[in-house]
């Protein structure tokens, strides 16, 4: 058990597996269901959520661990957050971020309300998980046009001057920070429009 916890792509493998094995058992244990728009909205759900999860965790982890304690690392170890662990922190962020989007709009339009919910059409559950699709793609496009330009210059990815760096990183900061304060208004308004409509 300690090797296959020890890599990560077997831990991954072995997740993956046990969720095919438990859909097997539910499928079969149910005499089985249609592979029809129902099924692909729910795996298409799925998918949703799961990158959701990365992309939300990472801004949280920035936000709640990485600039908070910045500080009080010695200046000879940020290094290695600025060289290894951000930018890799940042990859699975950004990608996790499209993935969202893109698998949302693929729900909204499997399920018949993506116009309806992009328009805040005929009220109720469309404007909630209108106002949360809004949300999402205005924190989507921060992540990829604000806070990953400015990053990358924060980071000494792409060299600049050391008064532009500093800038840099305060407008990923703040943009990162702006899109922690949407996190719960855009998560409350699509769990309200699964569940209180």
């Amino acid at each position: 058990m300690g090797n296959l916890l020890s890599s990560l792509p077997k831990t991954i493998h072995t997740s993956l597996a046990l969720a095919i094995i438990l859909f097997l058992g539910l499928f079969f244990g149910n005499d089985g269901f249609d592979f029809d728009t129902i099924f692909w909205s729910w795996l298409v759900r799925l998918i949703h959520v799961t990158v959701a999860i990365m992309w939300i965790g990472l801004l949280w982890y920035f936000n709640f661990v990485q600039i908070p304690n910045m500080p009080k690392i010695p200046d000879e170890q940020k290094p290695a957050i600025g060289k290894v662990i951000a930018p890799a922190a940042l990859f699975y962020f950004r990608w996790a971020a499209l993935l969202t989007v893109l698998s949302g709009l693929i729900v909204a339009y499997l399920n018949g309300y993506l116009h309806d919910a992009m328009t805040f059409g005929s009220g109720g559950k469309n404007t909630a998980i209108g106002i949360g699709m809004w949300l999402g793609l205005y924190m989507a496009f921060n992540v990829w046009f604000i806070i990953w330009p400015n990053q990358k210059r924060a980071l000494g990815i792409v060299e600049c001057e050391p008064d532009i760096k500093a800038k840099s990183a305060r407008t990923a900061m703040l943009f990162s920070r702006t899109n922690t304060l949407l996190s719960l208004p855009m998560l409350l308004s699509m769990v309200a429009a699964q569940n209180l409509y």
